[in-house]
Formats: structure tokens, C-alpha cells, sequence
């Protein structure tokens, strides 16, 4: 008789586990193998396996058997927030207004500066630093400015760094308002993945409350011109 051995074999519809111990005399012939049939077990790409290890060091080659030699990156979560307010100046005052990019920091405390690229205009680089969570949160990210409705939509996408996307709406509510509606949409950074839960809903005030002083600098804004 061969040397003791575990063997699996594997195809796509069943999975093979045998198992041969050493024995004295002939007790064991031929392919008088104790064997066990598992209907559910499929490997997801292999058609066939065949592990012969010698008896002894089976611990050792099952944890090299299922440990995966490439690591897996932890899938990010995107998360959607939105926040409306209706604001005193018409919807073009509030569109000029909203379209000076570097003056967002006036109204969103959060966002340390925004700087236009001179060569290219259609983009702009971000920073924020705020704390929250007990942390000191710092991010940055190069943002394009897509194709604006004049009055009605500016709308942008991130090209690196943090990765948001978002569109701020202007509807007309007479002459003299408008309603205004900022969607921004965010990868969940990893860093706050623990309390990705109360994120939304964090932000989602943190946006109204933007949005507030928004009103406030539209107002006075649109007063001097």
C-alpha cells in the first residue's frame, strides 16, 4: 500500500474527501476507499482539484489550501445626500452666485479653498478640513465642472483624489426666490467606514446649514449688484 494520504477531488458537481490511514494486513483493498459525497460544496472557477498530502502535515496544507494569496480590497460604500432651501433672490442671482467656485468657502465652512485651474477653467481643486467624529478629517480631490444649464444646474464629477460627484438645481418660486436643491453623492472614506451609518444624516445637516449661509451671502450679494 502507498503512503497515507488526504485527497479531494473535485468536479463540478460534487466534491470528494478521502481520507487513507495505515492499516495492518489487507483490510483495506483495491478502491474499498471510506469516502464522503457533498452535493453543495463548487469550487467557483476550478473544473477539477487534485490535493495528495502526505499523513501529518494536514494542518499545515488546509490553511495554505484556503488562504487566498491575493489580498481583497474592502469594497467602498457610495452614499447620496441632499438638502433643499428657499432663498430670497432670483434663480440667476443665486446661479451667479453659486458658479464663483472659489467663493464656496464663504458658505461652506468645511471646504478650506477652492482654486480654479487658470489654463484649464473647467476645473478646480478642493480641500476640506473638518473635525468630526472625534477625528481631523483632511481630504482633497480635483473636480470638473461639467456642462451647466445657465440658471438652472451647475453639476460637477471628481477626477482624483476623493472620490463625490454632485449638481445644485435652481427653480424659479417668482420674481424675486428661488428653491434650491444640492445633491452630493461620496465614497465613504475608510476612515469613517465605522460610522458610515450616521454619516448621512450628519452631512445632510451639515449641507442644510451651508445652505443657510448661502442664503444669507446670495442675498447681501445679490443687494450690490
Amino acid at each position: 500500500m502507498s503512503s497515507p494520504a488526504i485527497s479531494l477531488i473535485s468536479s463540478s458537481s460534487f466534491l470528494r474527501i478521502s481520507h487513507v490511514f495505515p492499516t495492518k494486513g489487507n483490510a483495506i483493498q483495491g478502491n474499498a476507499i471510506p469516502s464522503c459525497r457533498v452535493s453543495s460544496l463548487k469550487p467557483p472557477s476550478l473544473n477539477s482539484i487534485f490535493i495528495r498530502i502526505p499523513y501529518g502535515s494536514y494542518k499545515m496544507k488546509k490553511a495554505s489550501f484556503f488562504k487566498s494569496s491575493t489580498p481583497v480590497s474592502p469594497v467602498m460604500e457610495w452614499q447620496d445626500c441632499t438638502a433643499k432651501i428657499e432663498v430670497d433672490v432670483p434663480a440667476s442671482v443665486a446661479y451667479n452666485c453659486y458658479s464663483d467656485r472659489e467663493a464656496i468657502p464663504n458658505w461652506m465652512p468645511f471646504i478650506s479653498s477652492v482654486k480654479v485651474l487658470e489654463d484649464k477653467p473647467d476645473l478646480s481643486r478642493w480641500s476640506l478640513k473638518y473635525n468630526a467624529f472625534s477625528r481631523d478629517l483632511e481630504f482633497s480631490w480635483l473636480a470638473r465642472n461639467m456642462q451647466p444649464i445657465p440658471n438652472q444646474k451647475i453639476h460637477w464629477r471628481s477626477l482624483e483624489g476623493l472620490p463625490n460627484r454632485g449638481a445644485v438645481r435652481f427653480y424659479p418660486k417668482g420674481p424675486s426666490s428661488c428653491l434650491i436643491e444640492l445633491t452630493v453623492s461620496y465614497e465613504v472614506p475608510q476612515l469613517l467606514t465605522p460610522v458610515a451609518s450616521v454619516l448621512q444624516p450628519f452631512l445632510e445637516n451639515l449641507l442644510k446649514s451651508c445652505l443657510d449661509r448661502f442664503a444669507k451671502y446670495a442675498k447681501s450679494t445679490g443687494s450690490t449688484q
